[in-house]
């Protein structure tokens, strides 16, 4: 979730709103997962990953378990 702040806080105000809107959600609530270290759902962290260009990635967002929920990218990441 740092990555995911950090690639926000890297954003001004109207990028970071065009970010969020792109990923079907709002800034606040990406910026209220990151400082409760939610766990965003697998839609949403694709779509994170799509529109920072892969700035932030599913594996940043799923550290723990990312290579369960999405086994294809093992390859690409090993």
């Amino acid at each position: 979730m740092e990555k995911l702040l950090a690639y926000l806080n890297s954003l001004d105000k109207e990028a970071q709103a065009a970010f969020a809107d792109a990923c079907k959600t709002s800034v606040g609530y990406l910026r209220k997962a990151c400082s409760v270290n939610q766990e965003l759902g697998a839609k949403l962290s694709v779509r994170i990953e799509q529109e920072s260009n892969k700035t932030v990635t599913r594996a940043d967002l799923h550290p723990d378990d990312w290579f369960v929920k999405w086994p294809e990218l093992t390859s690409k990441v090993a």
